[in-house]
């Protein structure tokens, strides 16, 4: 399976979630962020896998077999992707994906000096 699409694929069930929690009260943020993740989603199955963000993906240990997995601060990122306003597009949402990656395979987490 192409890299590009076990993202999709992993970011279509947080959208789904989404969109099971909208709620008329929520201010339209449930809806918001499953549009942004849906949209997200629709972007990376038309990503070339030798995309540069993709590599980077790659080269944190992002992919285990068959699937993308995006630790901790990327599941973060995901679940609130979109939820307070709609800044940034699906390419903003890979690149906050691959700096996540990359800052937790730094020793202790930590930003670059």
């Amino acid at each position: 399976m192409l890299k590009t699409w076990m993202i999709a694929d992993y970011l279509r069930p947080y959208a789904r979630w989404r969109i099971n929690r909208a709620d008329p009260r929520d201010d339209d943020r449930n809806a918001r962020a499953a549009i942004g993740l849906i949209d997200a989603a629709a972007y990376l199955a038309r990503l070339d896998e030798t995309e540069r963000v993709i590599g980077r993906l790659a080269g944190a240990g992002r992919f285990a077999p068959g699937r993308f997995e995006p630790g901790a601060e990327g599941e973060r990122i995901i679940r609130f992707w979109h939820y307070e306003d709609a800044a940034g597009g699906p390419a903003e949402l890979l690149e906050a994906l691959a700096e996540a990656a990359e800052r937790a395979r730094r020793p202790g987490g930590a930003a670059p000096a």
